[in-house]
């Protein structure tokens, strides 16, 4: 079916208004007219080709929540009229170990992600939430919990659950100190989400105006990580940190405030490798590892945590065709603390 779409025709031109093909709905499958979408700091890498491998014209957007349209005759878990939503795969093997164990996003034969990969059904590539409507199988569909603000909730499917994965996988909760690193689209739902699981929650920022922000959100202290006072005096006493920082920064200072077997997960994607001393990791043991969103088990569980505690990421709304300014603006962190595309302009 014809759809209406904003894609990147190249790596150097602005989005544009795009007509895409949509599968008709397969006896698995839902249609969603997307109603929010919202804007990922991969959706401009991908679409100025800064990872390299962009097909273009590429049509981003991961962060997608809608109304059901139609389902499958198959469909059982969605109604015509439910919300629902998609994140950043649409499919995997289902087959391998990984996909066994509920962590298709490292499907051993390669995760189906929702834009710019092979589209196994129309060939070609996969379109994003940049549209006006989405066709996905129900297996990789997500409920949305009723009484969530639809526009901040669409963020949950990418800053929410990049978040999320790695505080569950390490144990944050009662009696652990957590840390996080960065105040932006993933680190303010760090901050949510590791406060309200309980964990004393600690706010890195190099950014002074970010202080008020992080105590808001939930921090129950603020550390202006360009202070050295500061930060010596959180050595040894962290149990978990999530870094969230895609900018180039030096990984051993936060390191160093971890205790014995302490963890540090990374979820931000800095330009250039960054260096770790040994020491930092022998002495105390210490685990630097890495995390990727989440399975869609685990966002389910993430989704329905919000929606009985009520936890949305914090948005401003934009119109389809402020998506090339938008961009600009989130370059400069000109953003509280994830834009999001309301889908009406784009269908008006």
């Amino acid at each position: 079916m014809n759809t209406k779409a904003y894609a990147a025709p190249s790596a150097t031109a602005p989005l544009g208004p795009h007509a895409i093909a949509r599968r008709e709905p397969l006896p698995t499958d839902v249609e969603i007219d997307i109603l929010f979408c919202g804007v990922c700091h991969s959706d401009l890498h991908i679409a100025r080709n800064e990872w390299g491998g962009t097909t273009y014209p590429v049509v981003p957007g991961h962060e997608i929540l809608g109304r059901v349209r139609r389902v499958g005759g198959s469909v059982r878990k969605f109604k015509v009229g439910d919300l629902a939503a998609v994140g950043c795969m649409v499919d995997s093997c289902r087959t391998c170990d990984h996909c066994r164990r509920d962590l298709e996003q490292f499907c051993q034969r390669g995760a189906t992600f929702t834009y710019n990969a092979p589209d196994k059904h129309l060939g070609g590539m996969t379109y994003g939430g940049y549209s006006e409507r989405v066709v996905c199988d129900e297996a990789f569909t997500l409920k949305v919990p009723s009484g969530l603000d639809p526009a901040g909730a669409a963020p949950l499917l990418c800053a929410g659950i990049t978040s999320w994965s790695p505080l569950r996988k390490w144990g944050a909760g009662p009696g652990k100190r957590v840390g996080i690193v960065g105040l932006g689209g993933l680190g303010h739902m760090g901050v949510k989400f590791a406060r309200a699981l309980g964990a004393h929650t600690t706010l890195f920022t190099s950014s002074e105006s970010k202080v008020a922000d992080g105590q808001r959100l939930g921090a129950h202290e603020v550390v202006l990580s360009k202070d050295p006072a500061a930060m010596a005096a959180m050595a040894g006493s962290l149990d978990l940190i999530v870094d969230t920082v895609s900018a180039d920064h030096p990984f051993d200072a936060y390191m160093a405030t971890l205790r014995l077997d302490g963890v540090m997960a990374v979820v931000g994607v800095p330009p250039s490798p960054q260096q770790v001393h040994a020491f930092s990791l022998i002495m105390p043991r210490r685990i630097l590892t890495g995390s990727l969103i989440g399975g869609i088990a685990e966002t389910q569980e993430m989704l329905d945590f919000c929606g009985q505690r009520g936890i949305t990421c914090d948005v401003e709304r934009i119109r389809m065709d402020q998506i090339n300014q938008a961009y600009e603006r989130m370059l400069r962190s000109d953003v509280k603390y994830r834009f999001v595309i309301d889908m009406a302009s784009l269908k008006g």
